[in-house]
């Protein structure tokens, strides 16, 4: 199988790595020909001293370093989920990436720009109970980017949904082949 491009998997606040989401993104990345690293940002989630979500700035600084060296190789795609999901559409602004996955995207971030993403494929998966974003808000944002939205039946955490989420990435892979 020829190589796609590279895939950069953003968790979530109080996640890891290996968490449920983005591990399922990873398993799609293969299959699809795409190579794919999982940055952990524990170490700047336990930084609460700094803000109640942790180290957010630093959290931008090593997605940028990452994705900076992965445009450089070839094409990049971000994929995050909730603060996974801010970082990734703020890189993706500053650097070359084909494509964006957000998942449950928070659309501010207390004193942070707003959430923003460049003139680019994004798809975006949601929950209509989202207890931290709403759903409405989040439709305004995609429908002004002409981006895909999906609307699940699940709250934030999309926890009932990861198969649906890996569905969806898989499409926007697919789209990127074609």
């Amino acid at each position: 199988m020829k190589l796609r491009g590279h895939c950069i998997l953003s968790h979530g606040f109080e996640s890891g790595p290996d968490a449920t989401k983005v591990a399922a993104l990873a398993e799609v990345a293969e299959r699809f020909g795409w190579t794919h690293e999982r940055p952990d940002y524990t170490d700047l989630d336990a930084k609460r001293h700094i803000s109640e979500l942790g180290d957010v700035e630093a959290r931008l600084e090593r997605l940028r370093a990452l994705a900076q060296a992965a445009a450089a190789r070839g094409p990049l795609v971000m994929a995050g989920s909730s603060l996974g999901a801010y970082i990734s559409g703020r890189i993706a602004l500053e650097v070359p990436v084909q494509a964006l996955f957000l998942m449950a995207p928070p659309l501010t971030m207390g004193p942070l720009p707003a959430l923003d993403a460049p003139k680019i494929p994004i798809s975006i998966i949601h929950g209509w109970d989202d207890e931290l974003i709403p759903a409405m808000a989040v439709a305004d944002w995609a429908h002004i980017r002409r981006a895909q939205l999906l609307l699940v039946d699940d709250s934030h955490r999309l926890s009932t949904n990861v198969q649906t989420s890996a569905d969806a990435f898989a499409a926007l892979l697919t789209g990127l082949s074609t």
